[in-house]
């Protein structure tokens, strides 16, 4: 078990929660202001392992962390997928009407785009962290302004919840990746996915001639991402998770690709994550009631 985890986000961040459904309770945590530095304390050795966002089922990919994948000597050990439940969280007192302003992350705000849209006079700030949004608000007590946060950041700041479930979509997850160092990470014997990245030669039919191969071993491609090569303008290298059932299936095809492909590299075979984590602590029935009657109130 690591001792140490380093994280993008502070107290009260869905990274916090996330860590705590894969670790547990005792690591200690780092927290990061960037996914660089949750990079460098891995690769530094400050941290056993690091936990990084890399995609949220309605915002979509967070490209420059597969860039950090590519260009550091990580190895990606397993994936979590939270559910996150973003509210508008306010001081005790504060009445929707008093709100002029919302303090977030850039994704947090994305997840939340049409709540927020219903509001155009709300000024919008984007911040580095959710949770660190709602601790700057119960430290300063600014008036008018309010959060997009999880209930964990509610809970740890004293602030109320003023409009639950503000996220776009109800089922809205993101997936994080968990990290060690490159020359320290073990395989996981019960690995049944890997994280690949490789680029194929610039010409026609390159990158049909790697997925024809993947199909013709019947492993399932969860996800095909992909990314600028820097230096090289309109040519891009690709992120592919595929799925397995024994760790064999995958090296037949990795042998099988290297004829197709320029450059071939596992970025971790790890066991996959699953959707059927629990809820972000608070958010229960009683905060999709109160969602519910919100959303019958709330201006068109």
């Amino acid at each position: 078990m690591p001792q140490h985890v380093s994280i993008q986000g502070f107290r009260g961040s869905f990274h916090e929660v996330a860590a705590r459904q894969f670790f547990g309770a005792e690591p200690a945590l780092l927290p990061c202001a960037t996914f660089a530095a949750v990079v460098a304390h891995v690769v530094g050795g400050t941290a056993d392992a690091g936990l990084m966002a890399m995609e949220n089922s309605l915002a979509g990919s967070i490209l420059p962390n597969y860039l950090l994948l590519e260009r550091h000597a990580v190895q990606v050990t397993g994936e979590v997928y939270l559910p996150v439940h973003q509210h508008l969280l306010a001081l005790p007192g504060t009445a929707l009407a008093d709100v002029h302003a919302v303090h977030s992350h850039p994704m947090a705000l994305r997840q939340c785009g049409d709540f927020l849209d219903r509001h155009p006079h709300w000024k919008l700030v984007e911040t580095d962290d959710t949770g660190r949004s709602a601790q700057l608000l119960a430290e300063t007590r600014a008036p008018g302004v309010a959060v997009v946060a999880g209930a964990h950041a509610a809970a740890q700041f004293g602030l109320r919840i003023l409009a639950p479930a503000i996220h776009d979509d109800p089922h809205n997850y993101t997936r994080f990746l968990v990290l060690q160092r490159a020359d320290t990470a073990q395989l996981d014997p019960r690995a049944d996915k890997a994280s690949l990245y490789f680029h194929a030669p610039h010409a026609p039919g390159s990158l049909a001639a790697v997925l024809t191969r993947v199909a013709a071993h019947g492993l399932n491609l969860s996800k095909l991402q992909s990314c600028p090569r820097p230096g090289q303008p309109w040519h891009y290298g690709f992120h592919a998770d595929v799925e397995f059932a024994e760790i064999g299936q995958l090296e037949a095809l990795l042998a099988d690709l290297a004829p197709v492909t320029e450059e071939l590299r596992v970025l971790g075979a790890y066991q996959r994550g699953s959707m059927a984590a629990g809820e972000d602590l608070p958010v229960r029935a009683e905060h999709r009631e109160a969602r519910q009657s919100f959303l019958s109130q709330r201006p068109i």
